[in-house]
């Protein structure tokens, strides 16, 4: 496996249900009667972490996720942390729901809210920077998504010609100047360090990426 700059090597790692690994979420987050769980999937662009926080979701009961490029949108690639704070994890940590449209949807025409119900029981914070020092003392598991630092790039790149409709060029334009950021925060910060969990999305285990996961100790200290 190829690593982003800074990572270090996971493992070793093991195969978990993915129903056991969620459990194992939970009993890490604890049980707070008066608010949901909060738990961050965090990870480099294009590691799986949205497939992921999905997956997690259909196996947590009344689980919701929240993903930070809605937080983000029009707004900035990393510095939307006090938008995260205000709009969705300060609500959440005093129980309440979650109905939040950023600033920027207002100044661009984007309908809609971020919502999340008063009920959730957990909500999954996803995107790269959601476990960042700034957000860590709001959030009560952290999950770090280790990836080939290569195939995340391609990853990338398909799912932005798909999903914006560039060409090959401009998506690999794209990629290479979200990069040039993504690089130096990650650097700097360091989440893989506050990680609770470590989860690889390239692994030669044998395994079954719909009801498994690879999982690992951290590598670091939180």
């Amino acid at each position: 496996m190829e690593l982003g700059p800074g990572e270090p090597v996971g493992g070793p790692w093991r195969v978990e249900p993915l129903a056991v690994f969620a459990r194992s979420l939970a009993d890490a987050a604890g049980c707070a009667v008066s608010r949901p769980r909060i738990i961050a999937v965090d990870g480099r662009g294009g590691s799986g972490k949205t497939a992921l926080a999905e997956r997690l979701r259909g196996a947590m009961a009344g689980a919701a996720v929240v993903h930070s490029d809605d937080v983000a949108w029009a707004h900035s690639r990393f510095g939307w942390d006090d938008l995260m704070v205000d709009g969705v994890l300060e609500p959440l940590r005093v129980g309440r729901g979650v109905r939040y449209q950023p600033p920027a949807w207002r100044a661009h025409g984007r309908d809609g809210r971020i919502e999340v119900p008063a009920e959730a029981r957990t909500v999954i914070i996803e995107g790269v920077g959601v476990s960042r020092r700034s957000l860590a003392p709001l959030v009560d598991v952290a999950v770090w998504v280790q990836s080939d630092f290569g195939e995340a790039r391609r990853r990338g790149v398909r799912r932005d010609m798909h999903t914006h409709g560039r060409d090959e060029g401009a998506a690999l334009q794209a990629w290479d100047e979200w990069e040039a950021e993504e690089v130096p925060f990650l650097l700097e910060d360091r989440p893989w360090e506050r990680a609770h969990f470590v989860v690889a999305t390239a692994s030669s285990l044998p395994h079954n990426p719909r009801t498994e996961v690879m999982v690992a100790s951290p590598a670091g200290p939180r």
